[in-house]
């Protein structure tokens, strides 16, 4: 009787605690499902990007083999605004790393501006990278112009997804603080939130570093 008893019982009402606690209680499977299901998707994410990285390399390390493969893989050059873009996303990280210790204080207003500069810097620097691609294009360096333009089109496209899947998730989050929603509700969402974008970054440093190489 004691072993059901203490599988039926509800700890956050057992006396000395707050009943207010229930929900946080109930709903801490679910976020701990959630902080998983993120990890996961680093990890497979990451084999993506190491597989692609990987066949870049060696591309780029056979391209001497014949002449062929020398017009194939014709070295570009990188508009200057990669740069810039580079720079935003950094700002991006940052900003996003701000909304979530105002999310550890219950700071509701630095945690407004944390998630609108984050978002909308992201926003930039997703404009940046179409600008980036329309230049490619009038200097005769399309998707189809060599190898190296193309690799260079599927890094970027990859990753432009990748953050516009967690602007999705910024969207409503933002939507939820900016209705007066409490803190402690999206502190969770905000905390993995900002774990993507810096995983992100550390994926387009990795990836643009690597196209710097050529």
């Amino acid at each position: 009787m004691g072993i059901v008893r203490r599988l039926t019982e509800k700890p956050w009402l057992a006396p000395g605690l707050d009943p207010s606690t229930e929900a946080d209680a109930r709903s801490f499977p679910s976020l701990t499902a959630a902080a998983v299901g993120l990890r996961v998707y680093f990890g497979v994410a990451t084999i993506m990007f190491l597989l692609i990285a990987a066949v870049f390399v060696m591309r780029m390390g056979g391209h001497e083999i014949s002449t062929d493969q020398r017009v194939d893989w014709k070295p570009m050059s990188w508009p200057p605004l990669l740069w810039f873009n580079t720079g935003v996303l950094i700002l991006s990280s940052a900003a996003w790393e701000w909304a979530r210790a105002a999310a550890s204080r219950a700071r509701s207003e630095n945690l407004r501006t944390g998630l609108a500069a984050g978002g909308v810097l992201a926003l930039v620097f997703l404009a940046g990278q179409l600008t980036v691609w329309r230049q490619l294009e009038e200097a005769g360096c399309g998707i189809t112009a060599t190898t190296m333009s193309a690799f260079f089109y599927l890094i970027t496209a990859l990753h432009g997804l990748h953050l516009a899947g967690g602007l999705a998730v910024w969207g409503r989050t933002t939507a939820k603080v900016f209705a007066g929603r409490d803190v402690a509700e999206v502190r969770q969402a905000v905390d993995l939130c900002a774990l993507y974008w810096h995983f992100l970054l550390l994926v387009w440093i990795v990836m643009f570093g690597l196209l710097l190489l050529t």
